[in-house]
């Protein structure tokens, strides 16, 4: 059914048909579910040793856990939609002229680690965009202040007067230089021009990298020589520098070899002084990451045809696409396409309130960042409000000076920037902790999965930088489960059950590591000592595992080759997730409970051993333990409670 108020149609939505299935499956899932912990119980209460009593209350424990996690997923099944765009339609509804401005921001802080090469050909994808260039600014947000990224997109800044009439001129899809170049491209005269030229740019750019400083010998003008001599002095370091804001490239003044107008080009790095924490961000009304460069250039348009539609605008924070990445093999051996967090799931959030922010390939709207869509808008000066046109030059000289003010390493310390507004900080995962303050705010969201990808990426190139990232958002998810807005029971209250549970599942995602740890020891122990601890095959017992088992892995592999996926990559998804079960999300959560409880926890180190390893006479009594744990419980529920009010 069209969603759409307007007249030439810019976008439809639909409700897919299984949603039916999935919650009749969900009912008698759930109730098999209750059953077996049901006897869980049973079993646990006519334990007859204490072996038995351990091992029993272990299982219960696990099979809790992963109930828990099984039934937060559903949120994820109940409504999902498929979406599509017409951006055809878009010459119908307005003109060109009238397309509201973009700015794009791509954010980078290492050069070794994030080579300014490939930052280079992000931004020089989403400056070819199909765009009114003189509506586009596109800004490098460099958090390691590095020469040396300044000095390749002083070069790609020249590269791209030539780059961006050729990709226009010649239709070309795709815009990054670097993959246009490897893929099989039409041969002529002009080609290998083009290819000469960014074969030239791209050594430069390598050798002044591999030699950590930009030499006399690289720098092409007294321009160049004067910017970098201006910022980097000897008292220039990373963690202690001013901030640097150099105009690149002037939509007012700057022309391409066509003699047509460039979109703005502007580098920014945010003044770090010792004892600041430098984390605001302000607004970022779209965010590549720097290794996920455009695919489509009609990507704007695909936009557009949301924000366009007044029914959705009232409301609507952002318009979020799923990260897509090139160079995986037909098996993603390491599960890196992520294929159930950034695109099942999102399917099925779509249909509630809106995906998740994913942190990258996000357009949002400026007025999201002000606070809730019914607040009123109160930034500090009229300004740096979200609807405030600027009428003056990028490179006016009050305009650059409150830049520089802004990028002040202190400026949000005595505002709600990082807090209250603009992206939140509380959490290592800001981007999953930003949406879903957006959302409780009363901000809904969009996600758009258009048949060729608007964004891609590279992948994790080994097990280990795989697992540490997931461990890292292991620790940040925690952060939030935890915290006074926990998606359990603030998150339920602010943005109704379904999209609670949803959140809820992601902030305690990290605890499945648990039950899978146990279940990859404890069978195997068990068995070298000859304890049984699943029903024979002749107990009606048995058949409730099976369907659990069968039911569960089932439907998640129906749900992954319905999103266009392989049983080969599901079957990967599948051994990744018990990986990381075992390694990240288990050290990520140990690393969370150390970090919160430390030297209070060595200090109760006996009593936990008095609880659970003895068993002479200084063993604390069962009941005892029981008790307290459920008197803890308590006590921090009570305590979470009051925090919230």
């Amino acid at each position: 059914m069209a969603s759409a108020t307007t007249n030439p149609t810019l976008h439809s939505v639909r409700r897919l048909r299984r949603r039916f299935l999935n919650r009749i499956f969900a009912g008698v899932y759930t109730t098999v579910i209750l059953a077996l912990l049901y006897h869980h119980a049973i079993t646990l209460l006519h334990s007859t040793t204490f072996t038995s009593f351990c091992i029993s209350f272990t299982i219960f424990i696990s099979d809790i856990l992963l109930a828990y996690m099984w039934l937060t997923s559903q949120s994820f099944r109940m409504n999902p939609v498929a979406r599509e765009e017409f951006p055809e339609n878009l010459v119908k509804f307005f003109d060109r002229k009238d397309f509201p401005a973009m700015d794009i921001f791509i954010c980078t802080a290492d050069p070794y680690k994030e080579p300014p090469i490939n930052v280079v050909n992000t931004a020089l994808s989403v400056m070819a965009y199909d765009f009114p260039t003189e509506k586009l600014s596109v800004y490098v947000s460099d958090d390691g202040g590095s020469e040396l990224t300044l000095f390749a997109f002083m070069e790609a800044a020249e590269f791209s007067r030539t780059w961006l009439p050729f990709c226009k001129e010649n239709n070309i899809i795709e815009r990054c230089p670097d993959t246009y170049f490897r893929s099989n491209y039409t041969q002529s005269p002009k080609t290998v021009e083009m290819k000469m030229m960014y074969d030239n740019m791209k050594t430069k750019i390598e050798n002044v990298v591999e030699k950590g400083r930009v030499s006399d010998e690289y720098i092409s003008d007294e321009k160049q020589r004067r910017v970098l001599s201006q910022y980097w002095t000897k008292d220039f370091t990373r963690q202690n520098h001013p901030s640097v804001i150099q105009v690149l490239l002037d939509t007012n003044k700057d022309k391409d070899n066509r003699g047509y107008s460039m979109p703005n080009l502007v580098y920014v790095s945010r003044e770090k002084r010792q004892g600041y924490h430098a984390s605001f961000q302000g607004w970022r009304p779209q965010c590549p990451d720097c290794d996920m460069y455009s695919n489509d250039p009609l990507t704007p348009q695909r936009v557009l045809c949301y924000i366009s539609d007044k029914s959705n605008t009232p409301n609507l924070g952002y318009i979020q696409f799923p990260q897509r990445y090139h160079g995986l093999n037909n098996a993603d051996i390491y599960g890196s396409e992520l294929k159930r967090l950034v695109q099942i799931n999102s399917t099925g959030m779509d249909g509630l309130d809106g995906p998740i922010f994913m942190g990258t390939g996000c357009f949002f709207l400026r007025r999201a960042f002000f606070g809730g869509p019914s607040s009123p808008v109160q930034p500090e000066t009229q300004e740096l409000g979200p609807n405030y046109i600027v009428n003056k030059p990028i490179v006016d000289r009050e305009i650059l000076y409150q830049a520089h003010r802004v990028c002040g390493c202190n400026y949000e310390n005595p505002t709600s920037w990082g807090s209250k507004i603009g992206f939140r900080y509380g959490s290592l995962v800001e981007d999953y902790y930003t949406r879903y303050q957006l959302q409780c705010e009363g901000w809904k969201s969009i996600f758009c999965d258009p048949i060729v990808p608007a964004f891609l990426g590279d992948v994790p190139i080994s097990l280990r930088d795989f697992l540490n990232q997931n461990r890292r958002w292991a620790f940040g998810l925690l952060e939030v489960a935890f915290s006074k807005y926990s998606p359990i029971t603030f998150g339920i209250q602010a943005v109704g059950i379904l999209m609670g549970l949803a959140y809820a599942h992601y902030a305690f995602w990290p605890i499945s590591g648990v039950p899978i740890t146990i279940y990859a020891f404890l069978p195997s122990l068990t068995l070298l000592n000859g304890i049984s601890i699943f029903p024979n095959v002749n107990d009606p017992w048995f058949l409730a595992y099976i369907f659990l088992f069968l039911g569960a892995y089932g439907q998640d592999c129906l749900d992954f080759i319905l999103a266009k996926g392989t049983f080969r990559r599901w079957w990967s998804d599948q051994r990744m997730w018990h990986m990381r079960g075992v390694s990240s999300h288990l050290f990520g959560s140990i690393e969370y409970i150390m970090k919160h409880l430390g030297f209070g926890v060595l200090n109760c180190l006996p009593i936990y051993e008095a609880m659970v390893f003895r068993s002479d006479e200084g063993r604390m009594p069962t009941r005892t333990t029981i008790i307290s744990t459920l008197l803890v419980w308590g006590l921090c529920a009570i305590a979470t409670l009051v925090l919230k009010m």
